[in-house]
């Protein structure tokens, strides 16, 4: 019992970590022999997997999300999705405010170079791994179509 209570709070805590479903998480667990750190790395290769598979879909959806910093420095980034579901969902607003926080921080010339960059929160990862990871998350492609940074 103790074993199986185990396991399910480490699925638990690895779906928390990653927003992966629980099958995954599970099997995730089972490839990595229960070590956690490792079952992130295959929840992340899997997702970005997912993420390859859906390059080819439309993004019908969107949504423009503002920031602007102390006055002087405005963000303006179109995300779009497939499905307005997505649009409205957590994962998605998250990124969205990332997005805008990035650009406000590092002035990227053009969506590629944005994608490119090392993520400001955690520079192990690419803003195009952020972006990913969404993905997984919600099944759904994801693209940045636009941006615009503007500065006083």
């Amino acid at each position: 019992m103790t074993e199986k209570k185990n396991s399910s709070e480490a699925v638990q805590k690895l779906r928390e970590a990653t927003g992966a479903g629980v099958m995954d998480c599970y099997h995730a667990l089972q490839e990595a022999g229960n070590d956690f750190d490792k079952a992130v790395s295959i929840i992340r290769e899997k997702g970005f997997s997912k993420a390859e598979k859906r390059a080819d879909r439309e993004t019908g959806a969107g949504m423009i999300h503002s920031y602007l910093h102390n006055g002087r420095i405005g963000v303006l980034v179109n995300l779009r999705a497939e499905t307005d579901f997505v649009v409205r969902s957590d994962p998605f607003q998250q990124l969205a405010h990332e997005l805008v926080m990035q650009i406000a921080a590092t002035a990227p010339k053009d969506v590629e170079a944005l994608l490119a960059e090392p993520y400001i929160k955690d520079e192990s990862r690419t803003v195009q791994d952020l972006v990913n990871e969404v993905i997984a998350k919600t099944g759904e492609k994801i693209a940045i179509k636009e941006f615009s940074r503007l500065e006083a």
